[in-house]
């Protein structure tokens, strides 16, 4: 259904820009400028919510016109987008980001109409709501597993890889040998960080389970 693939909870906000044709930098591109200095994965304020699969902010200029036979349209307004994918339910995630990461938060939205701070999380989560959108497409499609066995698969699934790349060749007696010891270190292994890019330590072209923050728009 919308909003909801399994487990995993889908969101998208568009929060309008503050207008000020007074202010020295544009509301908009003190978002921009903001952003370009948020690091990601582990490091990434969203790595604090153990529970994202994957986010993206990013400033809507306006909607692009296709050509016929669509109908040229604009908005009124310049936005931001912020999508997420994340376990759990919608309240305790907006609670949790104004608790635990509103640093960001409020260097972000306090250049939105509206925003009313992060003082009062249940405030910051009705007006997050009020700027919520329908979501019908995941960017991590994972359904019902969490972001912490998504790691530890992605984590045996290139180290699986690796110890193929690294066996080729062996004699079976030293391929069942490299294997049992293999499979007990995978058995026994952590789970990686949230927002590990590469959780497995091999070659990844498209890192999962990943905060971004983007800000072209």
């Amino acid at each position: 259904m919308p909003n909801q693939s399994g487990r995993v909870y889908g969101l998208t906000i568009l929060s309008p820009i503050i207008d000020d044709p007074n202010a020295d930098v544009s509301h908009d591109c003190a978002i921009r400028n903001f952003l370009a200095t948020v690091p990601r994965d582990l490091h990434s304020p969203f790595a604090a919510l153990s529970s994202t699969h994957i986010c993206r902010l990013v400033v809507m200029d306006d909607v692009i016109y296709v050509g016929t036979p669509a109908r040229e349209e604009h908005l009124q307004s310049k936005y931001l987008v912020f999508e997420s994918n994340f376990d759990g339910d919608l309240d305790t995630y907006l609670t949790w980001m104004a608790k635990q990461i509103p640093d960001l938060v409020e260097s972000v939205w306090s250049h939105c109409v509206g925003y009313p701070g992060v003082r009062d999380p249940a405030a910051f989560a009705a007006y997050m709501k009020k700027c919520q959108i329908e979501t019908t497409f995941y960017f991590a499609d994972v359904n019902n597993h969490t972001v912490q066995s998504t790691l530890r698969a992605l984590k045996v699934q290139a180290s699986v890889a690796e110890f193929i790349a690294r066996h080729q060749g062996k004699s079976a007696t030293e391929l069942q040998q490299a294997f049992r010891k293999f499979f007990e270190r995978m058995r026994n292994m952590p789970t990686p960080e949230p927002g590990s890019p590469n959780p497995a330590g091999a070659h990844q072209s498209v890192p999962l389970n990943k905060s971004i923050a983007a800000h072209h728009g």
